[in-house]
């Protein structure tokens, strides 16, 4: 009987319950154990480990809707490869994972987690060489390249479409703008999305560079006098500092437009999972297991083309844009951003609104 581990890192979003239950039930029709890690590399090198046995009574199927994940994602303050390398203890912290693996006689780790876990998991592969090491791709940034999609990202897209639509009819009422400032770190696509699906008059992305008197006189030449601004929390003004929402809303108030910022902050990792997710969420677990299944290791689920297939953790690691680790300057990350060929661009631009001086 084959012990499989799984355990989920950084951020939370929803879509984590759903997988975690599809690999405990794919496991379970196996005849294999699924043991969860509690609260990511913080449970797995704590003396003793902690993790749960997972059953249907543990996590019963009307549950896997929820957002966040019944394994926790860490805690402030917990061990993990940035906490252990600010210290100058990776060593020592590699070796507590290596030996915590081996105390779980775990045949298979999967981790869901983002594009920092995956690489750091790959810079220190060492430390998983005793087991079939499976990555599954999560997160409301969609900044992990190779896969066309991230369990999360879907229901962030709804949660802010949902708060931006209940601010416009504020905004109608008082004709103001609002200025809505999206998570997404450097990359776009949350606000990209949401901003189209909502009916937004401008969508400022990381990516793009825009002109901020061309973006007030666009709204000043408006055919109304309301509306939604999304801004991702990537975007910078020079000469000015602060949040990128509140950069902007001082711009629309010197032009005398009247206007207010809102910031949706962590209800975009909430929400109840969306049907898509939920579908992207199983296809992904199912890889996972036929890859253990496989004998495959150092692979990463991705979905191409509507097919979720595996690639490997070097092949991820060597794509997108490699980008230095603030935290830990040692580790360099595989980064993905929207890419000026998204269709999405010129969908945006040709329905007359401001994405930036995009050509």
């Amino acid at each position: 009987m084959k012990r499989i581990g799984v355990l989920t890192t950084g951020g939370d979003c929803s879509g984590l319950n759903t997988a975690i239950w599809r690999i405990m039930q794919g496991a379970k029709l196996r005849g294999w154990r699924v043991l969860g890690i509690i609260d990511g590399t913080d449970g797995l090198t704590s003396n003793p480990v902690r993790y749960i046995e997972l059953t249907d009574d543990v996590l019963p199927v009307e549950n896997t809707r929820l957002s966040g994940s019944i394994l926790h994602n860490g805690h402030a303050g917990a061990l993990n490869f940035e906490t252990a390398a600010a210290k100058g203890t990776l060593k020592a912290f590699n070796k507590k994972l290596y030996n915590a693996i081996r105390e779980l006689k775990l045949d298979a780790l999967i981790l869901i987690g983002g594009n920092g876990s995956f690489s750091l998991a790959w810079a220190n592969r060492e430390t998983y060489r005793d087991v079939q090491f499976i990555c599954i791709p999560k997160t409301i940034d969609m900044d992990i390249p190779l896969t066309d999609r991230t369990i999360g990202f879907d229901t962030a897209v709804e949660q802010l479409t949902r708060f931006c639509d209940q601010l416009m009819l504020t905004a109608r009422s008082h004709h103001r703008w609002f200025v809505v400032q999206s998570m997404g770190r450097d990359c776009g696509a949350l606000a990209l999305n949401a901003g189209i699906a909502s009916g937004a008059s401008a969508i400022l992305i990381p990516e793009i560079k825009f002109n901020v008197d061309k973006l007030v006189k666009r709204i000043k030449n408006a055919s109304t006098d309301y509306g939604i601004i999304v801004v991702s929390e990537g975007i910078t003004l020079r000469g000015h500092s602060g949040k990128p929402a509140d950069m902007i809303s001082r711009a629309l108030t010197r032009a005398d437009i009247p206007n207010r910022t809102a910031f949706p902050e962590h209800t975009q990792r909430s929400g109840d999972t969306t049907a898509t997710d939920r579908i992207l969420a199983t296809s992904m677990a199912d890889a996972a297991l036929n890859a253990i299944e496989n004998n495959e290791t150092y692979v990463m689920t991705a979905l191409e083309n509507g097919r979720v297939k595996t690639v490997s953790l070097a092949e991820f690691c060597t794509a997108g844009e490699q980008v230095t680790d603030p935290n830990i300057p040692s580790l360099v990350t595989s980064n993905a951003y929207v890419s000026m060929d998204d269709p999405l661009l010129e969908i945006a631009h040709d329905m007359g609104i401001y994405i930036g001086e995009i050509k």
